[in-house]
This record gives C-alpha cells, structure tokens and sequence, in this order.
C-alpha cells in the first residue's frame, strides 16, 4: 500500500524541492533557488528520492514480513511455547472434567439429589433456602448432597481406572 504521506512521497511528489524531515519532526523544503545551480540541486533531488526509494522499500518489505501485535491483548505476548501448551492441556482437563461431571450428575444420582446439587452449587442457594422451597428440614438437604458428593467422587474414582 502506497503511503501518501510519507517522506518518499512527499519528496518526489514536489519535483521543485527536497522535502525532508527533522529530528524534531518538522518537514524541510529545500527549493531549486536554496542551491547554487540548477544542475548542484538535480544531483541531490536525484540522490534523494533515490534514497527515500530504498528506505521505503526496505519499510515495504518489513511490513509485509511481520505481523503487527496491534488488536493483541497485552498478556498474550507474555505467554511462552511451553506455558501456551500447558494451557492448552489444561483446558482440555478442564472439558474433560466437566464432561465426567455432567455424565455423573445425570447416571449417578437420583433426582431429587440432582435437583439439590444443582440449586446449592449452580444456583447459589443455601441449604436452609432449599429446605424452604422443599418443606424439608435443612439436615435433610445436607444429608442429600453429602451423599450425592459421596456418589460422584466413586464414579470420578471408576472413571479415572
């Protein structure tokens, strides 16, 4: 992509100076009169629109070689190979356990002790809350999901064999 606004371009595009820029940043124009003959200014407009050319090609061949770490989150770039692939096996333990734990929810226990389960570690309701809703004694909501833990810990001990 041709950058309008870059040194090479506004060096070449005004034939009638050398444009360049400071190291403050302010753009120069040296004009044909700033020289002391006609053929003195041709030498350096040829030398340095010749010497933007490179520049920019050099610039132009970087680009299109690299990646830009714009629109990377920060700590993306902090991560190395191997912790990137402890990560990835991590995650995958992470799906896998949460599929042994939907598969023993649903085959190990009975409904009532699913329907407790879920409402006190998915919904974030209390045992006493649950025993409200049920118009059950509170022990009875704590006995059911001790043995429903119970139940799933032998299932994730099979599993694991």
């Amino acid at each position: 992509m041709f950058d309008r606004k870059s040194d090479y371009a506004l060096n070449k595009t005004d034939p009638d100076a050398i444009v360049f820029k400071t190291a403050a940043g302010a753009y120069i124009r040296l004009r044909r009169e700033d020289f002391s003959s006609e053929e003195e200014f041709l030498r350096w407009k040829g030398w340095s629109d010749e010497d933007y050319r490179v520049v920019d090609v050099q610039n132009n061949t970087y680009g299109k070689q690299t990646v830009s770490l714009e629109g990377i989150p920060e700590q993306a770039g902090s991560l190395s190979p191997e912790q990137l692939l402890i990560e990835q096996y991590d995650q995958l333990d992470r799906e896998q356990f949460c599929r042994l734990l939907l598969e023993g929810i649903n085959t190990c226990l009975s409904e009532t002790q699913r329907r407790r389960l879920l409402k006190f570690y998915f919904e974030g309701l209390t045992q006493t809350e649950i025993a409200n809703a049920e118009n059950v004694a509170q022990q009875n909501i704590a006995e059911s999901l001790w043995r429903s833990i119970e139940k799933l810990k032998k299932f994730f001990k099979k599993a694991m064999l």
